[in-house]
């Protein structure tokens, strides 16, 4: 879609995680970078901060988001643009040609290296309108709700399991278990929808089917072909409860 709505840009990587990004940004020190607000490991708010405390002469961030009741009236009256998905080709053609008005280009032309004598202040525009996000994607004591509660089935009998009780989520098929010191249960809900109404700063994915509460982490070991293994506090049932962490999601847990 990019190469057909801004033929002359050239697309210099495409990458899914958010370490990749920054190492991408890094390394091919783009004019523009597209970044998901959720994305695996660190999500596209955080890239964008720490690209901006990094690099001296930053690029301009568009943020691909599907948190329209918490983007669009912040992103409205910056500089810097969203795009919501399902990103539409017409949506895409403005968001280009907000860019080349940024550049000072026409719509014929390419990214030139004039943006870089306006970076001090996309800097501040950034930084303000990150800032604005964060508050309004749940920063601490403020922004959306997050779950409190959860209507799980064990058996015939569904109970009600306060969150703060749930040691960790598995995505099984159709279903999420739910597992407490208690038992495990099933919620038939996504993985990825749990995420988005679980507090960030109590629960952390540490597999691509795996979410974990992170005070009820006792250890993170490494086996002998160097796999990380979370290992939790409480004990289900007498059974040690042992949680692989994928190699996209390690990187978190290596000052732990």
């Amino acid at each position: 879609m990019l190469r057909a709505a801004w033929p002359q840009l050239e697309i210099v990587a495409i990458v899914h995680d958010g370490e990749s990004a920054l190492e991408a940004i890094a390394d091919k020190r783009p004019d523009v970078a597209f970044l998901d607000i959720r994305m695996p490991g660190l999500g596209g708010l955080e890239v964008a901060m720490r690209v901006h405390e990094r690099e001296a002469s930053p690029p301009a961030i568009v943020f691909v988001t599907a948190y329209d009741q918490y983007a669009v009236e912040a992103f409205e009256a910056a500089a810097v643009d969203y795009l919501l998905k399902p990103v539409g080709a017409e949506r895409l053609a403005n968001c280009v040609a907000r860019l080349q008005r940024r550049f000072g280009e026409g719509a014929d032309a390419g990214v030139a290296p004039s943006r870089r004598s306006g970076a001090d202040g996309v800097d501040a525009e950034l930084r303000a309108l990150i800032a604005q996000l964060q508050q309004r994607l749940g920063g601490p004591g403020e922004g959306r709700p997050r779950l409190r509660f959860l209507r799980a089935s064990i058996g015939d009998v569904v109970r009600q399991i306060p969150v703060h009780e749930v040691l960790c989520f598995e995505a099984r098929d159709k279903y999420v278990a739910v597992t407490t010191r208690d038992t495990t249960a099933l919620v038939r809900l996504s993985l990825s929808e749990l995420l988005d109404d679980l507090d960030p700063e109590q629960f952390a994915q540490i597999h691509r089917s795996t979410v974990v509460r992170l005070d009820a982490i006792d250890t993170i070991r490494r086996d002998f072909a160097g796999r990380s293994w979370v290992h939790l506090r409480e004990d289900l049932a007498g059974r040690e409860i042992r949680l692989a962490v994928s190699r996209q999601y390690a990187a978190r847990f290596r000052g732990m």
